[in-house]
């Protein structure tokens, strides 16, 4: 019986490894690429580092080069004292002579040797600021388990202790301390609160969600919305959605421009008169000035948005066919409620209470394009304003 030839790779095969890896190829593809690798062995490089590139080692500038020593091996050759080679280069004689002590003395010192030695010396890897600050881990472990992300988590910090450093930690030391394990800053547990429940870190892929276009009576363009409502400076204007679950079940989604504020509505089908039943209650909610328009996308269900109108004032725009982009706020934040709902879930087993939970999860986490403010901080300011 054959044994199993252990797969090295070179460093070359290592950074096409890894530049297919950035590009959002899947482990089953590289697999191929690499001689029909299985797609475990691909997977078993990846996870090492937690599907996080491994930053390239570089010699610090102010190290000495293999050219030096060189130098330094010749000059102890030539019986030069250890002052005037240190002369010769603009070092410091101490460097000079530490260097040749810890690589075995003036009588054996050898440059290849001590290069080596020294780069290999070198590999200490700095233990990371969540491991060093045990009450800062605490708090993000904290936050994660309640399932805010590592930028919101880095955000609020920031914002939090403006003039403490201390307590300051960039949203990518967060994710590396979960991903990579042998960094012992946080547990691996606190994984299935991000959003994407993976075990490694993958790069950003785009996808477009495929739809059934319908033709919508008298549907109102999106290219026809007022300007003002483009820069989101002016609060009232909304992005609406569903999301589909198994079972035909759905929940209507609402996302409020200014300030990313979530509503969520209970919907039992698809028909536009449910749907336009629940969003006209929904819209019962706000202030007439917090409630000026909505975006939606193409689906059918929004065929009787006149009724909408009618019912309660609010102009109606459609996005372009095919043009997700277009309502950016409510295609995120579906993206966010598929941590709670994920694919493949019956979303009509959840109540309205349930679902107003979720949106006030979601309106109190921090969020960057805010400033780290939360929706709900934002929308009852709006609120306060039109009192």
């Amino acid at each position: 019986m054959g044994t199993t030839r252990r797969w090295g790779l070179t460093s070359k095969e290592k950074q096409e490894l890894w530049d297919r890896w950035r590009r959002g190829e899947s482990i089953n593809s590289i697999g191929r690429y690499f001689e029909g690798r299985s797609s475990s062995s691909i997977y078993n490089i990846l996870s090492k580092t937690g599907g996080i590139p491994p930053v390239p080692r570089k010699r610090s500038r102010l190290a000495l080069t293999l050219a030096e020593r060189e130098e330094i091996s010749r000059g102890i050759a030539e019986g030069q004292s250890l002052r005037s080679i240190a002369h010769q280069w603009g070092r410091s004689p101490s460097t000079i002579s530490r260097e040749v002590k810890r690589n075995a003395g003036i009588t054996q010192y050898r440059a290849t040797k001590a290069d080596q030695a020294a780069w290999n010396r070198a590999l200490r890897p700095k233990r990371c600021k969540l491991v060093n600050h045990k009450p800062l881990a605490r708090i993000v472990a904290q936050k994660l388990q309640l399932q805010w992300s590592p930028d919101q988590i880095a955000g609020w910090l920031k914002r939090t202790y403006p003039a403490n450093e201390d307590y300051h930690v960039s949203h990518e030391t967060i994710y590396k301390s979960l991903f990579i394990q042998a960094r012992g800053a946080l547990k691996k547990e606190l994984l299935k609160y991000l959003r994407t429940n993976r075990s490694i870190r993958r790069p950003i892929q785009y996808s477009l969600k495929g739809k059934q276009l319908g033709t919508i009576p008298k549907a109102v363009s999106i290219r026809e919305r007022p300007a003002s409502v483009e820069d989101r400076a002016v609060p009232g204007h909304w992005e609406g959605d569903l999301i589909e679950g198994p079972n035909k079940s759905y929940i209507a989604t609402l996302v409020e421009r200014h300030s990313r504020y979530v509503m969520l509505a209970k919907v039992s089908s698809k028909a536009t008169e449910t749907v336009i039943a629940a969003l006209i209650k929904q819209s019962q909610k706000l202030p007439r000035e917090l409630y000026k328009s909505l975006t939606w996308d193409r689906g059918m269900e929004m065929s009787g948005h006149q009724q909408f109108t009618l019912a309660t004032d609010i102009d109606v725009y459609f996005c372009d066919p095919q043009s997700p982009w277009q309502r950016g706020s409510n295609e995120n934040t579906n993206r966010l409620l598929r941590q709670y709902f994920p694919k493949g879930t019956d979303l009509s087993v959840h109540s309205q209470a349930t679902l107003n939970r979720i949106a006030r999860e979601l309106n109190e986490r921090p969020r960057e394009t805010l400033g780290f403010e939360t929706p709900a901080e934002r929308f009852n300011a709006c609120v306060a304003s039109t009192d």
